[in-house]
């Protein structure tokens, strides 16, 4: 599941680029650095790595080397920290290299982190949840805000860039055929969507930082991601984690998500992974499963109705008089007395 519109949209500037070469110790050329000497960061913001992606980049890189340097920074013991270029790192530890190419860069925490998530925002294979979750940890470091206040935070910015929208659509509409001198409503109401913004200066602050980084990434805008994105991250947790994993679609996971009852929803799933389901099949088997617990909550009411019109009819008839169909009615309670001793 790769997707392909990462390489066509070129990293404009207004984020620092994980290869910018300003201020680097060995600008302009990398050096080699013994492998025992690099460590992981103890905060990673990638997770999930494709076990196949990074089997094909160790063959690489066992024909070919590395080709771009890792980016490094100086860490305690004269050890160096992966800024950027963790497979690579992961590769060459497989095939236990003794040195490789790194550029190094004097960085503090949250500026490595930070250089750390745009290096993975940019990569093609990454999947949307944890794109969407690398999106959020910016805005976290951008905005100086936890990552938990960034999704009301955005919401708000929607509902009040809806609003002024709204509102100028209405004045726009209202000024059609009103002559030279619009009405005092109108007037009192032509707010265009910054002015309305304005009149909150930290959320129109936040406005323009949201806008810089979504303009700076270049992979969607912020009203689509919160749209389209956000609500990803309600998904139950067994559907995120196979998301994460890459080993399903995004409109597969929704579909498979409408599954209210947790071993009902993880058995579907690992079947739906396991067999490769298409999302017809998924959504044809989701709806047969409500097919069936439809019926089966209505046949027991069924059952009900039909005993109460029976008995109803048994007390008006007639039957009572004729022994034979007494003693059958006699058989009937037994057997049914039976079933209420054996609950």
């Amino acid at each position: 599941m790769r997707r392909t519109t990462k390489a066509s949209q070129p990293f404009k500037s207004k984020i620092e680029v994980p290869w910018d070469t300003t201020e680097v110790n060995n600008a302009g050329s990398a050096q080699f650095m013994p492998l025992d000497q690099i460590v992981l960061p103890a905060t990673q913001p990638r997770r999930y790595f494709d076990t196949e992606a990074l089997k094909q980049l160790t063959e690489s890189i066992k024909q070919h080397g590395i080709l771009q340097p890792l980016l490094v920074r100086p860490v305690d013991d004269g050890k160096h920290e992966v800024v950027a270029g963790e497979r690579r790192y992961r590769a060459a530890t497989e095939l236990a290299l003794k040195e490789v190419p790194v550029v190094i860069k004097e960085l503090d925490d949250n500026a490595a982190f930070q250089l750390a998530l745009v290096e993975n925002l940019l990569r093609e294979d990454l999947n949307p949840v944890e794109e969407t979750e690398g999106i959020l940890q910016l805005l976290s470091l951008q905005l100086g805000r936890s990552v938990e206040d960034i999704p009301p935070l955005l919401y708000r910015l929607q509902r009040l860039h809806q609003k002024a929208s709204t509102v100028t659509h209405n004045v726009m509409g209202a000024s059609v055929g009103s002559g030279d001198e619009p009405t005092h409503n109108v007037m009192g109401e032509t707010e265009t969507d910054d002015s309305a913004l304005n009149h909150e200066p930290a959320v129109n602050q936040d406005l323009k930082i949201v806008e810089s980084v979504f303009d700076g990434l270049g992979l969607m805008t912020w009203e689509s991601f919160v749209k389209n994105r956000l609500p990803l991250l309600n998904l139950p947790e067994d559907i995120l984690d196979a998301l994460r994993e890459g080993s399903l679609e995004y409109t597969k996971a929704k579909a498979i998500a409408q599954i209210q009852k947790l071993d009902e929803r993880v058995d579907f799933l690992e079947q739906a992974i396991a067999n490769n389901w298409s999302l017809s099949e998924i959504r044809q088997r989701i709806n047969e499963k409500k097919a069936a617990a439809s019926t089966e909550n209505t046949e027991p009411s069924n059952y009900k109705e039909r005993f109460n019109a029976a008995t109803t009819k048994l007390r008006k008839s007639r039957i009572w008089s004729d022994p034979k169909k007494r003693k059958q009615i006699e058989k009937l309670l037994a057997q049914l007395e039976t079933l209420t001793k054996v609950e």
